[in-house]
């Protein structure tokens, strides 16, 4: 009974964390027009309000799972939450693009931290036989939290004002650090060295990629400016990946990718936020800029979409337990790549509105069929104490996708099209939408990939010699087969 009240707190407490960390990856996407408005933002600024949140999210999530497992997962789990209740008031607060963009790091800081330990949290949590059904309600609040991003955003931007998207985030955090203090205990994993050179490569290396992505439009592609960040940052992260064959502590423990089942399921992450997050960085304001719909008549128009995980995602949880991850990803990548390709088919200045509804439907059903598999497939692929490195691992990459969809499909926006008119606007989206459904189809080839349903046989007792003396001991022993 105490067991099943812990987990019951956990899941509660984890779930307002997500939310509201998973919440500020889109509540922005509506309010996106009305702050290019306000503040004068250009194209490159607006990425940078997505990205300084997105990019600094992925660099320091494994450094934030690692600081909980070696300073204690509650401890680093409040401080996560008090850095990034902090960051969403300075956002709300801040007066110019370049104090928004600084503002969205800290929350991205946040973030970090809070975003892996509610996994670990909650799987430490709950009982082996229960985990399928609450990484499904997990993946549910999820899916929960991107179904209102667009929504809560519009209509907080059209009823108030842009700055109340990050207002919001204040009070949530207010009640989820006193119950994390009250209600959670506290757990640590191995106590590992921190990897800063490793965190120092990865960081550089990602800023640069993305800056030269973002910027390459604008200063041109050839230019010293973009070239010099372009070839420095991938010479960063190949120095990271030499470092961390090498570290004895390393950030990312290479030896993970050496499973199919977690190479796999990552490559799935990256190329499934890829197409989705630069996709819903154009659409939300297709809504806005082309068809003239208010910013909460925008979000509204978004939940064919983003409601759908809601609905399929607790069913995706309780299926993956039965049939594993391979058939439910490949699916929901198949289905988000036909859905992207419809609205990419039909989308011109004059579409209306009712002819993309299908195609919305189509992603967000497969983007249901994403989040617990994903869960599942990454803790299952290493031992109970590595989860919360694993998860921080995925994460990541989830997240790094996200950017680079970001910063790819928005550059693709501006070499074809712009904010001139709504013609010269779908001149640029349809091309991008084209990009972000391909990319999403290459997902649902690596996820072919995946082993089949791993299942637990029975322990049985396999005897062998206990040190420090002549006998045999018994010890029982998990045996898993790949079918």
């Amino acid at each position: 009974m105490k067991q099943r009240n812990h987990a019951g707190w956990a899941f509660v407490i984890t779930s307002i964390a997500l939310f509201m960390a998973a919440l500020d990856n889109l509540v922005v996407s509506t309010a996106l027009p009305r702050i290019h408005a306000d503040l004068g933002a250009s194209v490159q600024q607006l990425e940078w309000i997505v990205n300084a949140y997105t990019l600094t999210f992925a660099v320091l999530l494994l450094t934030g799972a690692a600081l909980g497992d070696r300073f204690g997962r509650r401890r680093m789990f409040i401080i996560g939450l008090a850095i990034f209740t902090t960051g969403s008031a300075l956002a709300a607060l801040a007066p110019t693009s370049e104090t928004l963009i600084l503002a969205r790091a800290i929350q991205g800081v946040g973030g970090a931290i809070i975003t892996p330990l509610t996994l670990t949290i909650l799987s430490a949590s709950v009982p082996p036989e229960r985990r399928g059904l609450a990484l499904g309600g997990w993946g549910a609040v999820g899916g929960l939290a991107v179904a209102l991003g667009p929504l809560v955003g519009g209509a907080i931007v059209e009823g108030l004002s842009w700055h109340w998207i990050f207002w919001i985030n204040v009070p949530i955090g207010l009640v989820a650090i006193p119950l994390a203090i009250w209600r959670l205990p506290e757990t640590r994993g191995p106590r590992t060295a921190l990897d800063l050179p490793g965190l120092g490569l990865a960081s550089a290396g990602l800023l640069g990629i993305v800056w030269g992505l973002i910027h390459g439009n604008g200063d041109g592609w050839t230019s010293p400016s973009i070239v010099a960040p372009l070839v420095g940052g991938a010479l960063c992260l190949v120095a990271f990946v030499a470092w961390e064959s090498r570290t004895r502590t390393p950030m990312v423990p290479l030896r993970f990718f050496r499973s199919r089942a977690f190479s796999a399921v990552n490559g799935v992450s990256l190329l499934m936020s890829f197409g989705v997050f630069g996709v819903v960085f154009l659409l939300a304001q297709f809504f806005q800029v082309v068809q003239g719909y208010s910013p909460f008549q925008a979000g509204l128009r978004t939940l064919p979409w983003t409601a759908m995980p809601l609905i399929v995602a607790p069913i995706a949880g309780v299926l993956v337990d039965r049939i594993g991850g391979r058939p439910l990803l490949t699916t929901g990548m198949a289905l988000m790549a036909l859905g992207l390709g419809w609205i990419a088919a039909v989308t011109s200045a004059t579409v209306a509105y009712p002819v993309i509804v299908p195609g919305l439907v189509l992603s967000g059903i497969g983007m249901g069929l994403f989040f617990a598999p994903t869960a599942a497939v990454v803790l299952g692929a290493v031992h109970r104490d590595e989860e919360g490195k694993a998860s921080g691992v995925n994460n990541t990459i989830r997240e790094i996708g996200g950017v680079f969809g970001v910063a790819v499909l928005a550059s693709v926006f501006t070499a074809k099209g712009g904010y001139g008119s709504p013609e010269t606007f779908v001149a640029g989206l349809v091309p991008a939408l084209w990009v972000g459904a391909a990319v999403v189809a290459a997902g649902a080839v690596v996820a072919l990939m995946l082993p089949g349903r791993r299942a637990s046989v029975p322990s049985i007792s396999i005897p062998y010699p206990e040190r420090g003396s002549g006998g045999l001991v018994l010890d029982p022993v998990e045996v898993r087969i790949d079918r």
